[in-house]
């Protein structure tokens, strides 16, 4: 699943970062994702098996800690690449005595910034 983040989606479940952060793969990949990479390149750099790794990314896609992007190659066969999306992961008290979690996002590259754009005008054509 690619996350847009100028969509305005609502911040991610509770659950589903606690689960991610809870799982030990989940934060072998964190501790190694220092730049994009492909699954596989995932896969070996952390030594997981192929398919848990694919379980593994759409878990920390699903909690907003990856993103995904795809690389454009010339030979037409466009890869996807996932990068670490988050810098800090607060879990809070809200007033009425409930967890919450917020995410601290990364400063986006000013090709980020308009690739995200572009994004956003591909939308309303």
């Amino acid at each position: 699943m690619v996350r847009d983040p100028l969509s305005g989606d609502d911040p991610p479940d509770l659950q589903s970062v606690l689960d991610a952060l809870d799982d030990a793969d989940c934060r072998t990949i964190i501790e190694h994702l220092d730049e994009p990479m492909t699954a596989s390149e995932v896969s070996e750099e952390c030594d997981i098996p192929m398919s848990t790794t694919y379980r593994k990314l759409d878990l920390l896609t699903e909690a907003s800690l990856l993103v995904e992007g795809t690389e454009i190659r010339s030979d037409g066969h466009h890869a996807t690449r996932y990068r670490i999306d988050f810098e800090t992961v607060e879990i809070g008290l809200t007033e009425d005595r409930t967890l919450d979690v917020s995410i601290g996002r990364p400063a986006q590259t000013a090709d980020e910034r308009l690739a995200s754009i572009w994004g956003e005008v591909r939308k309303e054509t």
